[in-house]
């Protein structure tokens, strides 16, 4: 017998990416009254509202005034760092060696891993996020205990290890050996196990020899259905020490794709200061960036350059890089990206926000076959908006004029306290109005 639920609400999903249509109708569908039909934790229908129709369905749940979108997508983020969050005045080099790593050292209890995995998967429903892309940490029990958490919400979550066998404190180094082994061990434990999937993630190109970077290639020869997910040019001092390691090589990009660690799922977190031939390089590979604005505003390094990666049709998601990002929350994170882009001159339409938020999200990590809007058959993920959930927003939600001003207000003044319900695969997993614990 058939699962069915059944919503009537606002409905707001994206068939295409808004920069790349001529008529901005094209890439989105909304329903100021729709009827969603939901069967086995698919999406079965997307339909306007008719009584007539509704009039088969014993029961439909009445989420009228509220705004329902597909699952947020989270393409970059660290859960290890979920503690040392807003940690002070640094930029990303010096910034790793005072916080972050003595922060990851932790991660060598499971049982510490385990609690702060539950924080982390908690934060991420609370702020609507239902699938994300994650660094864990070189000890590969931080990975076990977030998809052990992961899998208990049935979510669709990519997450790895991090390879790093130099440039760090000893505590925190592997070798290119336990690290090929660690993350195959992982990969055939976990890799399509319920909704969960795999990355291999060497953290960036400095804490790895050209030992460890053969062998992560090694691995996704191995495994071409895996990821690959890294950091790429988010810092001047960085590039300059990648150079210095790496001379033979033409760039920093080029270290990766060397190593045959580049292509269609894989996704490099930040890529603001890339060179005309990188841009081409990720457009020649198929590559993916993260764009990551509450990060690189924190670390200070620098502006996303999201209208190249556009002009040359990259594929970009929307990172909230936690702990140097500064919010969980994908409304906080494209009120920064907006204002990333005016800082350039250049405008984030609350269409493109949100589809980088939501599809574009799932494109970048090749699931838009899965997740991300609501035709028929893919997985039902997604998130409940309260278009107003402060005094202030109400005031601005009444002297609102028409969707794309209700979306801009909701994305500059929007945080956790708009997520009024998430689901995933179909069923209720978080609700703002209840003591929903942890």
């Amino acid at each position: 017998m058939a699962d069915t639920t059944v919503i009537r609400s606002s409905f707001l999903h994206f068939l295409q990416d808004p920069s790349q249509v001529n008529n901005i109708f094209d890439a989105y569908q909304y329903l100021e009254d729709g009827l969603l039909v939901i069967e086995n934790g698919h999406i079965k229908t997307l339909t306007a509202f008719d009584a007539q129709t509704a009039q088969q369905y014993s029961s439909i749940i009445d989420k009228r005034g509220k705004l329902i979108i597909p699952g947020f997508i989270d393409t970059h983020t660290h859960y290890a760092q979920t503690q040392m969050i807003a940690a002070y005045g640094e930029q990303l080099l010096t910034w790793l060696n005072s916080y972050t790593f003595p922060t990851e050292e932790q991660f060598s209890d499971i049982d510490h891993a385990r609690k702060i995995s539950q924080f982390f998967i908690h934060q991420l429903l609370k702020n609507g996020t239902t699938s994300a892309l994650v660094f864990g940490t070189v000890h590969p029990q931080s990975v076990d205990a977030l998809f052990e958490t992961a899998l208990a919400k049935n979510m669709r979550l990519i997450a790895g290890k991090v390879m790093m066998d130099r440039n760090a404190p000893a505590e925190l180094l592997d070798t290119p050996e336990s690290s090929y082994q660690d993350s195959k061990n992982l990969i055939e434990k976990w890799h399509n196990k319920g909704r969960l999937q795999y990355a291999i993630t060497p953290r960036f190109a400095p804490t790895s020899t050209p030992a460890q970077l053969q062998l992560a290639g090694k691995l996704k020869a191995q495994y071409p259905d895996v990821y690959v997910h890294t950091h790429l040019s988010e810092n001047k001092d960085e590039i300059a020490w990648v150079k210095s390691l790496f001379p033979e090589r033409e760039g920093y990009f080029d270290v990766y794709d060397h190593y045959g660690l580049t292509g269609k799922k894989s996704i490099f977190a930040h890529a603001i200061h890339l060179t005309d031939k990188e841009w081409d390089s990720f457009q020649q590979t198929d590559s993916v960036i993260a764009f990551c604005p509450t990060s690189n505003l924190f670390l200070g390094s620098g502006l996303f350059d999201l209208t190249t990666a556009d002009s040359k049709k990259v594929r970009v998601g929307l990172g909230t890089d936690v702990g140097a990002g500064t919010s969980f929350s994908p409304l906080q994170t494209l009120n920064e990206a907006y204002k990333v882009m005016q800082l350039q001159g250049q405008k984030l339409s609350p269409f493109k926000g949100l589809y980088m938020a939501t599809l574009g999200g799932a494109t970048s990590l090749s699931i838009d076959d899965k997740v991300g809007n609501f035709i028929p058959g893919k997985e039902a993920d997604f998130v409940v908006l309260d278009w107003a959930a402060t005094d202030l927003q109400q005031l601005r939600f009444s002297y609102s004029n028409g969707i794309e001003d209700k979306l801009f207000a909701l994305i500059m003044l929007g945080d956790d306290r708009n997520i009024f319900e998430t689901f995933v695969a179909g069923k209720s997993v978080y609700q703002r109005d209840t003591l929903n614990l942890r």
